[in-house]
């Protein structure tokens, strides 16, 4: 039972725009309090009451409209190889060794952001040291910035699992999220 309430489930808000992802003890507090509609029934699970059992929704839409700011994209490792797309800056090697290298070196005081992080392999890491790359003769493939993150953002991290929330989610975002295609993935070769 315990493990039922706990499941992912999808809010969209009332123009079909995903706005979170929910434990389903959550989405059926909304639903029952009319705060939201169920688009999506999970099949083979239930939430048993004394009165009746219920369907565990997989997708739940608000009834109101709610207005909120973009999501930022959060800076992990996972985040940073992927805007790089798995590749050094600094010799352009495509390769699932990647380390995180600074710019500006921290102890220089170059912060810990979007702006000064970059994919770097480990000899080119070893090679640029505690130095700037024009200190140390090499160039950045591409200067780094923040990627922009849309609102699909927040499910990102669901959507292969979750098949019957790919209808929601426009064709285009769907194959970015379940992109990029990486060096140890099975169709890396026929795509590069």
């Amino acid at each position: 039972m315990d493990r039922v309430v706990q499941t992912a489930v999808l809010v969209l808000n009332q123009n079909y725009e995903p706005l979170n992802v929910c434990n389903a003890r959550r989405a059926f507090v909304l639903v029952d309090r009319g705060k939201a509609e169920v688009l999506e029934h999970k099949d083979d699970s239930f939430i048993i009451t004394p009165t009746r059992p219920f369907c565990v929704p997989s997708v739940i839409r608000l009834v109101y409209l709610i207005r909120r700011p973009r999501p930022q994209r959060k800076l992990t490792r996972r985040e940073l190889f992927q805007r790089d797309n798995y590749t050094c800056q600094y010799c352009g090697k495509l390769t699932r060794d990647l380390t995180i290298d600074h710019v500006v070196p921290r102890f220089r005081g170059g912060p810990h952001t979007w702006d000064n992080l970059v994919s770097a392999c480990k000899a080119c890491n070893h090679r640029k040291a505690a130095r700037t790359p024009e200190e140390a003769r090499m160039k950045l493939k591409a200067p780094p910035t923040m990627p922009s993150a849309s609102g699909y953002y927040v499910v990102a991290q669901h959507i292969a699992l979750r098949y019957e929330w790919h209808k929601f989610i426009p064709e285009w975002e769907l194959d970015r999220l379940l992109g990029p295609c990486t060096p140890w993935s099975e169709d890396f070769s026929e795509r590069r």
